[in-house]
């Protein structure tokens, strides 16, 4: 029986399935980012949320340059500002 090697740091986690909606533009541009870093989508959002979990910010300078250059490509105009407020057409 071999076992897998585990890179030192990290750490077990138990991952589910969601069902989570996002708006689609705002979707776009999280995949875009994923892309950009060879990750999953998944794994993008957690890191997200466990920085913003501790008041940081996820993103770097550069990471932010290409947010916006995403928001752009896929027309996403909407801002922190519409957080919450958002309906279904």
């Amino acid at each position: 029986m071999t076992r897998k090697s585990v890179t030192p740091g990290t750490k077990k986690v138990q991952r589910v399935q969601t069902g989570v909606r996002l708006e689609k533009r705002l979707l776009k541009v999280l995949k875009g980012l994923a892309e950009y870093h060879d990750i999953t989508l998944g794994d993008l959002l957690e890191g997200i949320v466990l920085y913003a979990f501790e008041g940081k910010s996820p993103f770097s300078e550069e990471n932010l340059e290409r947010i916006k250059d995403l928001k752009k490509i896929y027309d996403l105009d909407l801002t922190s500002e519409d957080s919450h407020k958002l309906t279904e057409s």
